[in-house]
Order: structure tokens, then C-alpha cells, then sequence
């Protein structure tokens, strides 16, 4: 029930973001993927992944410049960003590392460490994506048992209630859109009006307050929604 973690791949070589993709959904992570920088942009723009595998040298708009936009954004300001590149030299290690990644890896490499090197920044900088149990204020996920716990107290939740928890859970204080929440709960093969999230929103709400408790879901007039715990 719980959300796979989103990752965009940016890489022009047909064959190796092919192998990229079979290799990362296997691993359980859902996969974009991008031809060149431009695509890779607009795809983020549209729908913010929990991390980027970004080339360095790729048409229209190359990996380091991708990096530079996004971290010069306030909106993506923190995206993680592993860097693939043929350039071995210490001084281009250091200027992606500067531009912004989060870890740089040389080709040729083994799909054992990349996804090892993915699952390190997953950890060290989003940690609510590589653990089993989520803690947000008093709110608490067990992705093993499924279960939520607020304040000690057992939450019972349906299916779409826990994974649009769980998925806000995964970036407090971000505001998603209607939209973007039933592309990341729902899927973007699943046809489903917008006013769906609102009626599950309430029911998510219903179930985690109860009676008097701090409503830690904000709803922000004409954006969507944001998980936004207080005191």
C-alpha cells in the first residue's frame, strides 16, 4: 500500500536508461525516464520526483546545467541528484559536486552500486523514503505492519487514505496540487476527477483528528493541500 519512490531518469543512450529503468523498477522505484535536459526539466516541472539520475553530457541542455536550474529554484531547490558521467578527473568530480549533486558516478559502473549509491542519498537526505518506519511530529507510519499510530492512538485507514498519508508524509510542508497528488497516489493511467482527492483528504482527516486534535493537513486556497504539523 505504501508509495514507491519516484526517480526520473535523464540519459540520451537509448540502451543504458533502458537498463536503468528494468533495473530501478526492480528494485521497486517508479521510473521516468528523459532523452535529454530539456524533457528532463519539464517532467520535474510537472511532477517533482523523489530524486533525479541526471547524465552529465546529454543534447539541448547538458546534466550540469540541468543541476544549476534546479538547484537555482526554490521549488527544487533540494531535489537529490545522482550524476552519471564519463569524466573521470578530479577537477570535473568537483564541478559536478559543486553545481549541486549529490554524488557523482563514473561510467562504466555496475547497477549494483548505483543503486546502492541511490539508496545512500535516499537515506541521508529524504530518510522517510528507505525506512520502514515514517515519524512526522506525533504521526507515525510502520510500513511493515501497515499501521498509523497519532499521539500513541491506532489510526484505521482505507488503502488511498494511508498511501496519501504516507506520500505526504514523504515531503512535509510541500504543497501538492490535486493534480500531482492523483498522479502520485492514484497513478497517471487511472482517470479520476480532482474533487476525488478533496473527499479523501477528508476522510484522511476525519480518521488522524479525531475530535479535538491540531489538523496537521493544511488546505491552501487555489494550490492543494500540504502535511504542515505545528506545536
Amino acid at each position: 500500500m505504501s508509495v514507491k519512490p519516484y526517480i526520473i531518469v535523464a540519459e540520451d543512450e537509448d540502451a543504458l536508461s533502458t537498463l536503468l529503468q528494468y533495473n530501478l523498477e526492480k528494485e521497486g522505484y517508479e521510473v521516468g525516464v528523459a532523452t535529454d535536459g530539456d524533457e528532463a526539466l519539464m517532467m520535474i516541472n510537472e511532477r517533482q520526483p523523489d530524486l533525479l539520475v541526471c547524465d552529465w553530457m546529454m543534447p539541448k541542455v547538458s546534466g550540469i546545467e540541468v543541476t544549476r536550474r534546479l538547484r537555482a529554484q526554490t521549488e527544487t531547490r533540494n531535489l537529490p541528484i545522482v550524476m552519471l558521467t564519463a569524466r573521470s578527473e578530479e577537477t570535473d568530480r568537483i564541478r559536478g559536486l559543486d553545481t549541486g549533486a549529490d554524488d557523482y558516478v563514473i561510467k562504466p559502473f555496475s547497477m549494483v552500486e548505483l543503486v546502492a549509491r541511490i539508496r545512500a542519498v535516499l537515506r541521508r537526505i529524504r530518510p522517510g523514503l528507505s525506512e520502514d518506519r515514517v515519524i512526522f511530529g506525533e504521526i507515525v507510519i510502520d510500513r511493515l505492519s501497515h499501521r498509523v499510530q497519532r499521539s500513541g492512538r491506532d489510526v484505521h485507514l482505507g488503502p488511498t487514505e494511508y498511501k496519501l498519508l504516507d506520500y505526504l508524509m514523504q515531503h512535509p510542508k510541500r504543497v501538492f496540487s490535486r493534480e500531482q497528488l492523483l498522479d502520485a497516489v492514484w497513478g497517471n493511467d487511472v482517470y479520476v476527477e480532482a474533487r476525488t482527492v478533496d473527499v479523501h483528504i477528508g476522510r484522511l482527516r476525519k480518521a488522524l483528528n479525531g475530535d479535538s486534535d491540531y489538523d496537521p493537513i493544511r488546505t491552501v486556497r487555489s494550490a492543494g493541500y500540504s502535511l504542515d504539523m505545528q506545536g
